[in-house]
């Protein structure tokens, strides 16, 4: 080791070159300029791409080399490969031709807010470690949760002073999810006397058949028995959505054999059929057995800050917690997704951490919240900032204008579903995500159909000019056709069905 690292660095400038300086305000501002050129060229043209791209794995290592370079280049071979490497890999979620899963929403606003954040790259992890952070953060939420008209429980800060509730922004509802299962899980060992973890066998939650797997895969992370974990059947009675009747039955049951009630996830807007639970009367049911509610409003909960949508919602004051993701479908980039809860110690007196290289006044006062302390890990991005910026700049009326137009559009290419006799719509449509698919006609068998729709939606994401996915409802191969890309306009959707009916005619002739 060298003895003397001050007369080294010398010697290296006096042979005469540079300094490296990743951050040189010079180099910032050309690579930015090219990277918004990119960003703007990408979205100007993106509507000509194939939605699917046509690559097989490994494919990427293939063409950039499998072992990282020794030496600089500029950043215009990065910007080259770019082009002609990554983006030809992409699937294009942007697309105005994207309607499988969910929407990926982003606006000019979202990632001019994510650049800043990224470019400031401060790790908030309590409130002194950055301040406006912090603040920003519990500011956008509390501005998201007057959009919703959440009771004010479940807001950080009240008219009045600090709230009881509070938020964080979270990177998806896997960890909204994760975070409020741990917290009841405490709350109901605490509950039934535990000595420790030793009654957490008894610990037994609740949900749909219809909620998303990740739930599931929440609840083993949280330590769950996975005999424990209820699926309750649903079906078409309830257009899919959570039988209350039934979940009280179960939840009996549980008692009755010696187990303990802790927690119910209710979703608004499942992905496979945008199915929608009663949030009221599961926290009804709930309630008779003090069991943690959490609702799952990952997407269609950006629907609810039009009045026409609210009524999804009702009962949400009896709830403990509810998460939404505006990077579905409220025009801020991933990652977002926004938690509530009604009672914020009920999180971090399971998630807090301590340590003394942490420890400040401000915590120690009482009157901050640190963002820490409602998640699973310490440090954490600057999330904030994005979505106050879509909220700032776009404002209310734009948001909704921006949901309605969706909806309108999948109320259109309902419309054109129902009125081709080849076709029929699975469930009811709710919010902008139509189910439908190739029905049994004539001579054709359940079976057949199934296999025909498989066949329509692959054929039609050959084409690269749409792309849709599917789901199982009732035992059927249904097709999803989810409208909300942020580019999207009307005559996408009509491109789309008339390629849709043709396609149809080609494997049905």
């Amino acid at each position: 080791m060298d003895a003397n690292p001050a007369a080294a660095f010398s010697a290296f400038a006096a042979d005469g070159k540079a300094p490296f300086q990743p951050l040189n305000p010079e180099d910032v501002r050309a690579y930015l300029h090219k990277a918004v050129d990119f960003i703007s060229d990408y979205y100007t043209n993106i509507e000509s791409m194939p939605v699917l791209p046509n690559v097989k794995p490994g494919y990427l290592q293939n063409e950039l080399g499998a072992s990282p370079p020794t030496y600089s280049a500029p950043f215009d071979v990065s910007m080259k490969e770019l082009r002609t490497s990554v983006v030809p890999g992409m699937t294009h979620w942007a697309s105005p031709n994207f309607f499988a899963f969910f929407p990926s929403t982003n606006s000019a606003a979202a990632i001019a807010g994510d650049l800043i954040a990224s470019a400031m790259n401060t790790v908030g992890f309590t409130w002194q470690a950055s301040p406006a952070a912090t603040e920003m953060e519990v500011l956008a939420l509390d501005w998201l949760a007057q959009l919703l008209r959440l009771p004010t429980t479940f807001m950080n800060r009240t008219s009045s002073g600090r709230g009881t509730g509070g938020g964080v922004i979270l990177g998806t509802t896997s960890e909204a999810m994760l975070v409020t299962l741990v917290a009841a899980r405490d709350a109901a060992l605490r509950r039934s006397g535990s000595v420790g973890v030793s009654g957490l066998p008894r610990l037994t939650v609740y949900a749909a058949d219809q909620t998303h797997s990740t739930f599931f895969k929440a609840c083993r992370l949280a330590g769950f028995d996975p005999a424990n974990i209820r699926s309750i059947p649903t079906g078409p009675e309830t257009d899919y959505g959570l039988d209350p009747a039934k979940l009280l039955q179960v939840m009996q049951a549980d008692v009755d054999a010696g187990l303990v009630p802790t927690y119910i996830c209710a979703t608004v807007g499942t992905t496979s059929s945008n199915a929608v639970d009663p949030v009221g009367a599961v926290a009804d049911v709930a309630a008779m057995f003090n069991a943690w509610v959490h609702v799952d409003a990952a997407y269609a909960g950006s629907a609810c800050i039009c009045p026409e949508f609210r009524h999804h919602l009702d009962g949400v004051e009896r709830v403990d917690s509810i998460s939404m993701s505006p990077h579905k479908w409220l025009l801020t980039c991933l990652d977002c997704t926004c938690l509530y809860v009604r009672d914020a110690h009920r999180l971090s007196d399971s998630l807090e951490t301590n340590p003394e290289y942490l420890k400040n006044d401000a915590t120690d006062s009482g009157e901050v919240t640190d963002l820490k302390d409602m998640q699973v890990g310490v440090g954490r991005r600057f999330r904030g900032l994005k979505l106050w910026m879509v909220m700032r700049t776009y404002g209310t009326a734009k948001l909704q204008e921006h949901i309605r137009s969706d909806v309108a559009m999948a109320k259109m290419f309902e419309d054109f579903v129902r009125a081709d006799d080849r076709f029929e719509i699975v469930v009811p449509r709710n919010f902008a995500l139509v189910c439908f698919r190739i029905k049994a006609n004539g001579g054709m068998t359940e079976e057949d159909a199934d296999e025909a729709n498989r066949v329509l939606m692959d054929n039609l994401n050959k084409t690269g000019k749409a792309y849709l996915a599917h789901t199982v409802v009732g035992d059927r191969f249904v097709l999803r056709f989810a409208v909300g890309s942020s580019l999207q306009e009307e005559r996408h959707v009509r491109s789309a069905w008339e390629l849709i009916k043709k396609t149809t005619s080609e494997i049905m002739a």
